[in-house]
């Protein structure tokens, strides 16, 4: 990810935190999450078909109960498989990590529990490797969405599940994970 993007999105990272200090009571929400990302792709004649443990750490700010934006950052771990290549096994990586920005979406359906969706922009870079030399360090910005589940335990605390799918250029990679977010302020 070139320095410029990387500028732009703590910029606007330490922007939704300021309030924060100022405004304890005004919708921030901070939260966690882990899954399992999947990839089925072919790059170049080698066909990836893995998975890798994910994870993501969001903010944000809550307009009201059904409207938020939030910026994150979201690793995919490393994808790692063994493949033959002309009767040799070759060990082929490829891993991405990158910045989100996106706009969520809220339906309660009762008291403590909510649909959730988002789309959004996703900032990242990767690297992919073959025997642990490097072939590509791609760079890209993509659109990305999901769906999920919201249980809320208190008025500050809930556990969320999800499903987020990802475009990497030419590649797509769904992402199953359960997280928690807290609510400052509630």
């Amino acid at each position: 990810m070139n320095a410029l993007k990387r500028a732009l999105v703590a910029t606007f990272i330490l922007t939704l935190l300021l309030p924060l200090s100022a405004h304890a009571d005004s919708g921030f929400f901070a939260g966690a999450s882990i899954g399992s990302a999947g990839l089925n792709e072919d790059f170049d004649g080698l066909n990836i078909d893995t998975s890798a443990t994910a994870f993501r750490i969001v903010g944000g700010w809550r307009f009201n109960e059904h409207f938020a934006l939030e910026a994150g950052y979201h690793d995919f771990g490393d994808f790692e498989q063994q493949i033959d290549v002309n009767g040799t096994l070759v060990t082929a990586s490829l891993s991405a990590d990158g910045f989100t920005f996106a706009a969520a979406g809220f339906l309660p359906v009762s008291e403590r529990f909510s649909l959730t969706g988002r789309l959004g922009m996703f900032f990242w870079d990767g690297n992919a490797e073959i025997n642990s030399v490097s072939q590509a360090s791609p760079e890209d910005s993509n659109f990305f969405f999901g769906a999920g589940v919201s249980y809320s335990l208190t008025d500050s605390f809930a556990f969320t599940g999800d499903f987020t799918r990802y475009d990497l250029e030419e590649a797509q990679s769904n992402v199953y994970s359960m997280g928690f977010l807290f609510s400052f302020g509630n």
